[in-house]
């Protein structure tokens, strides 16, 4: 440990802002000194009026990977040579890594949630999802279950001024991905949410509804709607288990909690980064 840090140890780090809260370095720091790895993994508090700076210096002093939050997700995609198709298809990147001299843009945040459900013995591939917002979390769930191979996916969203935007993409990913098909609905159409979900294998919340200090909030106000073989997932990891999962349990659902989500886009990064495999238990328990 005492020579951790010395003239050869290579830099990583994460941008956004506010992330003073984030666990990541803690996360990354401690999987790098477990593997051995003369790396480092810093926070820096960048908004898009500081992101050009913040970008020309991470590339001058050599950073071989950076993870993205909000709000440069989209706006970081510029600064990359090259962009994986789901990169393209969300239209924002959280995980960029340098390969050959070269910024390679990711995102991680989709692999993280199928990831999460093969851990807990569901595979997406063939399956109908109702999937409950299509922001920055729900259309990464959305790109990469299409990637994955679901057969269709039903996105609910307000009918805000995104929504129209929402609608775009389901076009672009049916046209990129012909074996899914994406349809986009009005949140407040109730029938028409409980008729999909009657028929879908996943239910997926990508909202922040149920979110602390709000837990007593829920997406699906209708018990009804939890149906036998029906698996319920969440990306709210605070609480660990919200009234959604809660209610879907007590009506025999399987339920996935959102934490493992966290911690499996965490583990896609960490390959990335090191080519190495993050022990996804161990720092779950430890960290989250």
């Amino acid at each position: 440990m005492e020579n951790w840090i010395n003239g050869h140890t290579v830099p990583f780090g994460l941008i956004g802002s506010p992330v003073g809260h984030s666990g990541s370095p803690a996360m990354y720091n401690y999987c790098f000194v477990k593997d051995g790895l003369n790396c480092v993994y810093l926070a820096f508090d960048i908004n898009l009026d500081t992101l050009d700076a913040g970008m020309n210096a991470i590339k001058a002093l050599h950073f071989k990977g950076i993870n993205v939050t909000m709000p440069c997700k989209s706006a970081a995609i510029k600064y990359a040579d090259e962009c994986t198709k789901a990169v393209k298809l969300i239209g924002a990147t959280n995980c960029m890594v340098c390969e050959n001299g070269k910024w390679i843009a990711h995102n991680t945040d989709g692999v993280g949630y199928v990831s999460n459900l093969k851990a807990h013995g569901v595979d997406v591939a063939g399956k109908k999802i109702t999937l409950i917002g299509g922001g920055g979390a729900g259309m990464a769930i959305l790109v990469q279950c299409a990637l994955s191979g679901a057969k269709e996916i039903s996105v609910f969203n307000m009918r805000d001024s995104f929504f129209s935007n929402l609608e775009k993409h389901a076009e672009l990913i049916n046209h990129e991905i012909p074996g899914c098909t994406v349809r986009v609905y009005d949140l407040a159409d109730h029938d028409k949410l409980k008729l999909e979900i009657s028929g879908s294998h996943i239910l997926s919340n990508a909202t922040r509804v149920g979110m602390a200090p709000k837990e007593q909030n829920t997406p699906i106000e209708d018990r009804s709607v939890f149906h036998e073989g029906l698996v319920v997932t969440d990306t709210v990891y605070n609480p660990h288990e919200t009234r959604l999962l809660q209610e879907a349990k007590a009506a025999g659902c399987l339920t996935i909690q959102g934490v493992g989500m966290l911690v499996h886009q965490g583990e896609a990064a960490y390959q990335l980064f090191t080519g190495k495999t993050m022990p996804v238990n161990e720092v779950q328990k430890k960290f989250f």
